[in-house]
């Protein structure tokens, strides 16, 4: 009966190529999933790096606004 075991090959070829496509499209998407996550987590990084440094140039700033003024009430005094 080699029909038989001809046609039994062929579903079996088919079987496995479908898996191999399932598992395919499953690692892409897990693929997708982790850039998604990287990208989200640069994104909280990039965020709490412009905090930071707005929060230095707030600083920096007053402290140069009150040197100025300290200056301008010194030589009002002297």
């Amino acid at each position: 009966m080699p029909s038989v075991s001809h046609t039994l090959t062929r579903c079996a070829v088919a079987a496995c190529c479908g898996s191999l496509l399932l598992g395919a499209a499953a690692g892409c998407s897990t693929t997708q999933d982790k850039a998604a996550a990287q990208q989200a987590e640069s994104k909280r990084i990039l965020d709490a790096r412009a905090e930071r440094q707005k929060q230095r140039k707030a600083k920096k700033n007053k402290g140069t606004a009150e040197n100025a003024k300290a200056q301008e009430n010194g030589g009002k005094n002297q």
